[in-house]
C-alpha cells in the first residue's frame, strides 16, 4: 500500500492507559514505545494535525470504568488537553460505537497513523476498521506493543502483525522513517 505524504493525517493513540501500560506485566519495550509515541505526538502537534487519544472504558464498577485511575492515559505522554481529542470505546474497535469515524470525516482525514496497545487486539482492529471506512491506516511498526502470551512472545506478536498487515491492510513503517518522510 503506497502512502501519500501530502494526505490529511490524524494520529490515533490507542489504549495507552495506566492499567495497560504502567501495571505489571508491562508491555514489551515500554520505554521505547513511550518515546516513539511522544515523538509522533510532538510531530503532529508541531504540524497542527489532530491527535486522538482512545481509551478503553469498561462498564460501571469495573477497574476500567471511565474516571477510574487505571482508565487514565499514562502521564508520560505529551498530551495537550486544549487541542487533543479523547475518545472512549468499549469494544476492540475504536470506531465501533464512538464518534471517531465521524470526527475524522468532518476533518477530511484520509490517513490514520496508528500506535498504542495491544497489537493483536485493538491496534489490529483499528487498522482493519479504518480501511473498511475508507481511511488509509499507517501502522507505526515500533510504536505498538503487547505482552507475552502463553503461545507467543510479544516480540513475535508485533513482528507477525507488522508483516501481516503491511500491504493489503496498512502501510507499515517505523517512527524514524515516518518522521523523515515528513521533514
Amino acid at each position: 500500500m503506497q502512502e501519500n505524504t501530502s494526505s490529511n493525517q490524524a494520529l490515533l493513540v490507542i489504549d495507552m492507559q495506566i492499567g495497560q501500560c504502567s501495571l505489571e506485566p508491562l508491555p514489551f519495550g515500554r520505554e521505547a514505545l513511550l518515546s516513539n509515541i511522544n515523538q509522533l505526538i510532538d510531530h503532529f502537534h508541531q504540524h497542527n494535525r489532530p491527535v486522538f487519544f482512545v481509551r478503553h472504558a469498561g462498564p460501571p464498577g469495573s477497574p476500567y470504568a471511565a474516571g477510574e485511575a487505571v482508565w487514565n492515559v499514562v502521564p508520560e505522554l505529551n498530551r495537550d488537553a486544549e487541542r487533543d481529542t479523547f475518545i472512549d470505546k468499549n469494544r476492540a474497535s475504536c470506531f465501533d460505537g464512538t464518534s471517531l469515524a465521524e470526527l475524522l470525516h468532518q476533518q477530511q482525514i484520509d490517513q490514520a497513523v496508528i500506535v498504542g496497545l495491544k497489537t493483536q487486539y485493538c491496534v489490529d482492529t483499528a487498522c482493519r476498521s479504518a480501511l473498511a471506512l475508507g481511511i488509509k491506516p499507517i501502522l507505526i511498526a515500533d510504536a505498538h506493543s503487547c505482552i507475552n502470551t502463553p503461545q507467543l512472545s510479544a516480540a513475535d506478536i508485533i513482528a507477525h502483525h507488522n508483516a501481516c498487515l503491511n500491504g493489503p491492510i496498512a502501510h507499515v513503517m517505523d517512527t524514524a522513517a515516518f518522521l523523515e518522510a515528513r521533514s
